[in-house]
């Protein structure tokens, strides 16, 4: 390939790089995987594009699942250590639109479709891990990038029926995360901060009455340290049980240098910079999310403790 020739195909192609990127990060959940898959995808455009301009969209995309599906694959059959969490993003205070999924009369509805803030909450992708690699792009791309059955069966490699029969059932694999969905609207957003900024004051201020005001009887704290830091290998279930947890964390590592409020997979969440420790294994910086229940109390808590996982999030300044 010539330099002019190289130059016109990386031009191209990165018109497509966030595009691509989103794809990538809903595909595997985590945003430094999605940069490396990324770069991979234009590695490979360079070396060996498609014939026509016209196909560089599917090309890109197809590659982009295709080492996506690996990636899943991988962290699948390698196993992980502990609780797997998405990595958190920044998205602004944004509130997602109105649903596009029309309802129809006697209970129908259209083709769905996922907003695309919704579909970087932690609530959808960890509902879209219960999805085998195929299902999941299958899903994202009809359900949240909104193309055609034609326009996955080209960029996949799959017949339009073969898309229609993997997309029923991933359809159906996604059905408790749609009976329950909750859309990060402005509404959403702000009683989420209240409960977040009420309960972190509250353990902060040692106040275990008030935190547990906030929190469902069956809350589940879950936390992420990918083997590289430590935290609770499995879900601490139970409203006092989560608060003998925190609060022994806490006394453990004391007070936060630094917390600050950021806007991530479309709720808020704190970023917090711990006290150094002289145990290499604990954390030293994590962010914290929740997610309300039917009764508006705090049913989730999110902790996302390992490096790699944080390496897209901007961190605070330690007072």
């Amino acid at each position: 390939m010539s330099d002019l020739s190289r130059g016109v195909w990386e031009d191209a192609a990165r018109q497509h790089e966030r595009y691509l990127w989103g794809l990538c990060y809903r595909m595997t959940g985590v945003a430094a995987d999605a940069d490396e898959l990324v770069q991979e995808t234009f590695a490979r455009a360079l070396s060996s594009p498609p014939a026509r301009h016209e196909e560089l969209r599917p090309w890109l995309t197809r590659v982009a699942v295709n080492l996506s599906r690996d990636s899943l694959r991988r962290r699948r059959r390698e196993g992980y250590v502990g609780t797997w969490l998405p990595s958190p993003v920044e998205t602004g205070d944004e509130e997602v639109p109105p649903a596009a999924e029309a309802r129809l009369p006697g209970g129908g509805s259209t083709e769905g479709r996922y907003e695309l803030l919704e579909s970087v909450s932690f609530a959808f992708l960890l509902a879209l891990e219960a999805l085998t690699p195929k299902q999941r792009a299958v899903l994202l791309l009809r359900d949240v990038f909104d193309s055609s059955v034609r326009e996955v069966a080209q960029a996949l490699g799959m017949s339009e029926v073969h898309v229609k029969v993997v997309h029923h059932r991933a359809r159906a694999a996604m059905a408790a995360y749609d009976g329950e969905r909750c859309l990060p609207t402005k509404d959403l957003q702000q009683r989420t901060l209240a409960a977040l900024e009420g309960f972190m004051a509250a353990l902060l201020e040692r106040d275990v009455a008030a935190a547990e005001a906030l929190l469902s009887g069956d809350v589940k704290a879950l936390s992420d340290g990918r083997g590289e830091v430590r935290a609770a290998l499995v879900p601490v279930v139970g409203a006092r049980r989560v608060l003998t947890f925190l609060t022994k964390l806490m006394e453990l590592r004391g007070s936060p240098r630094a917390v600050e409020l950021q806007w991530l997979n479309g709720l808020p969440a704190l970023v917090l910079i711990l006290a150094p420790a002289k145990d290499p294994m604990l954390a030293t910086r994590a962010v914290v999310s929740v997610e309300l229940g039917a009764d508006g109390r705090i049913a989730r808590i999110h902790s996302v403790l390992a490096d790699r996982k944080l390496a897209n999030v901007r961190m605070p300044e330690p007072a």
